[in-house]
């Protein structure tokens, strides 16, 4: 049960209403099936592993009481032959378990006025029902609980056999240990029920929904609004925003409203908005992650000086003499554009590339600058609980802003320029993709099979871009 309802809240926390979300997370009724078998045997290796208080008390049994103690009680045998789990819109979560059974064993002792005796019991209880509805609410510091709002149970049938025990006292002394018996469960069960979701709580609240990435960025997953019940589903916004590491001033973007296409044939749906890329995209510029240098030591594939370039540019060669090393200077210069169309997924990056040359010094100096822009693809994949990607190079324009060397065509530069970016660029920034942006917290369960989609969905004349993933 416990993993049955992380799975249903996925550890939210620290809810902001009213905004739109950057990620959706839809729990259809196939997948609220699998976490009702998966709650129900924990729900039942839990039992058997709990150690129950002993039952003392006393009967009236003529002009005396009968005093009994239940003791060293342990659970053999759970059977749920019958549970649902639905969801009730607006409302919540109604569990329903029938006609369930254990099996118990236990010490027992009984004294009156005229004997006593004690002995070893197993007791069989069967026709147990168990309804049960729980709810979401939030508590002051603005964390999402679990409420049970309604349980009721019922207990048709107990039999006990008494070790060793026949006759009038074996049928006396049942009759008196039935009513305690009975009297706990119908006490105590749903108690019990509320004592397991308040550890369900406690560990709610301890998720963590910031999530790092890396050294530079961590992915806020909290809860953006109340769950939204529907009969078919369950569905969850987040507010999906990457930050740069410690630094959580909002984004200079705007989430747009955005929904999940009408699907339920599989278990799970993650939907991640456009919004939520470009947060990110936001993110490592301001880190600075689309910031290379290119130096002779760092590149493997030939040497980088002003030769190679004097036998292109007759210009550097005019400038440059003697060969020295050359160095590349990449930034972005503005926030690289995520765009999200129907199976397409592009990056394109504004930026500027500085050209120098290493003097025997050290020192550098300007040859010349180009602005650039790179138009990549990004193809995705899951693995790992992971959000990885991998990039492409599509397009690459240069246009010359400043030379020391004097005017020359740019185009005589694109072939070693964009070699340069394949081997040494799109490498190193797959090699960070690969690392993945962690899914939002399921609580140890594990994905698997997962698809992925980009789809263009309309909300109120808004067209948004999202990519789906479902699985199951």
């Amino acid at each position: 049960m416990k993993a049955c309802c992380s799975l249903l809240l996925l550890g939210l926390v620290c809810v902001q209403l009213k905004a739109n979300p950057g990620v959706k997370v839809r729990l259809t009724q196939k997948g609220l099936e699998y976490a009702k078998e998966v709650g129900l045997e924990i729900l039942k290796q839990n039992m058997k592993k709990e150690r129950f208080p002993d039952l003392t008390g006393y009967e009236k049994f003529g002009l005396g009481n009968v005093k009994y103690n239940i003791s060293r009680i342990r659970i053999a045998t759970v059977e749920f032959p019958s549970a649902s789990m639905s969801l009730i819109p607006r409302t919540g979560i109604k569990l329903v378990i029938g006609n369930a059974s254990l099996t118990a064993d236990m010490n027992w002792n009984i004294r009156t006025w005229m004997f006593r005796d004690s002995g070893r019991s197993t007791v069989y209880i069967s026709k147990v029902f168990v309804t049960a509805i729980f709810s979401t609410p939030l508590d002051n510091s603005g964390h999402t609980l679990i409420s049970l709002t309604s349980c009721r149970t019922t207990s048709g049938d107990i039999d006990i056999k008494l070790n060793g025990k026949s006759g009038f006292l074996h049928n006396f002394f049942i009759k008196y240990l039935k009513k305690p018996i009975h009297r706990s469960l119908a006490t105590n069960s749903c108690p019990n029920i509320r004592s397991g979701i308040q550890l369900i709580n406690e560990d709610l609240q301890s998720l963590n929904v910031l999530m790092p990435i890396d050294d530079l960025a961590e992915i806020d997953y909290s809860l953006n609004s109340l769950p939204a019940v529907f009969r078919p589903y369950i569905e969850l916004d987040l507010k999906g925003i990457v930050h740069p590491a410690g630094n959580y001033t909002g984004p200079p973007y705007v989430a747009a409203p955005f929904t999940i296409p009408d699907q339920t044939d599989s278990m799970l749906y993650l939907a991640f908005s456009e919004y939520f890329f470009q947060t990110s995209s936001f993110a490592y510029y301001t880190a600075g992650a689309f910031n290379r240098t290119i130096a002779e030591e760092t590149y493997s594939y030939f040497n980088i000086s002003t030769e190679i370039f004097g036998s292109i540019i007759p210009e550097v060669a005019k400038y440059s003499v003697t060969p020295h090393p050359v160095m590349l200077k990449l930034m972005a210069t503005e926030t690289p554009l995520i765009s999200l169309q129907p199976d397409s997924f592009t990056l394109e990056i504004q930026g500027s590339m500085e050209v120098f040359a290493v003097l025997p010094d050290s020192t550098t100096q300007l040859l010349f600058t180009m602005n650039t822009t790179a138009n990549t693809s990004i193809a995705l994949n899951i693995f790992n609980q992971k959000l990885m990607g991998s990039l492409c190079l599509n397009r690459l324009q240069f246009s010359l802003t400043h030379s020391n060397v004097g005017f020359f065509e740019v185009s005589l530069l694109e072939n070693i320029l964009s070699y340069i970016l394949q081997t040494e660029v799109i490498p190193s920034a797959n090699a960070k993709l690969s690392k993945g942006f962690p899914l939002p917290n399921l609580a140890n369960i594990t994905l698997t099979r997962p698809r992925i989609t980009i789809v263009q969905v309309r909300f109120r004349y808004i067209y948004d871009k999202v990519i789906n993933f479902w699985w199951g």
